[in-house]
């Protein structure tokens, strides 16, 4: 079988440079945007690993999950992936979350969800609620993280409705 634009070898020499020249422009366009982005967020403490600097700002707290009112475990090694630990991460899976940085820095119990890779999209924000202390928080995921303070956060999945399961976190 010929391939069209190959038949003929004026053709092909064209067609092949068109390729040739798609190609490297391709290549530049995602290696060039991939340097943008490692560019824009030096500085953004979630795209970064903490092993190396020089870290002035602690906090931890503690972080109740239930999803469809079943109790969810929080792992532990959250942050960590292959040598890097990221500025959000715990320890062990007894529910305490930390959070360093070069300076203090406003965190955010969605940006731990989001180092975690908590299924979020799968959760209905309309029925779900982040307590603070016992107290809700109209920020939802943007709920400030500060040092001490319990968290609770209760999720319903958007399958649960539906009749289909639901999501049913790792361990239980």
């Amino acid at each position: 079988m010929i391939w069209p634009g190959m038949g003929d070898p004026t053709k092909r020499k064209k067609t092949l440079k068109f390729l040739a020249i798609t190609a490297i422009i391709g290549f530049v366009i995602y290696f060039g945007g991939l340097e943008i982005q490692n560019y824009l967020h030096k500085d953004d403490p979630l795209y970064q690993c903490i092993n190396n600097r020089n870290i002035n700002y602690k906090i931890s707290a503690t972080l109740e999950l239930t999803i469809d009112g079943k109790k969810a475990d929080i792992p532990a090694k959250v942050g960590f992936e292959g040598g890097c630990q990221k500025s959000m991460y715990t320890l062990s899976n007894d529910g305490v979350i930390y959070a360093a940085w070069d300076n203090k820095h406003r965190f955010e119990i969605g940006q731990f969800l989001w180092v975690w890779k908590f299924p979020l999209r799968d959760m209905d924000e309309t029925k779900s609620r982040i307590l603070v202390n016992g107290v809700e928080s109209s920020d939802f995921i943007h709920t400030p993280l500060e040092d001490g303070v319990h968290y609770k956060a209760e999720f319903i999945s958007k399958a649960s409705e539906s009749g289909s399961p639901s999501f049913t976190p790792p361990g239980t």
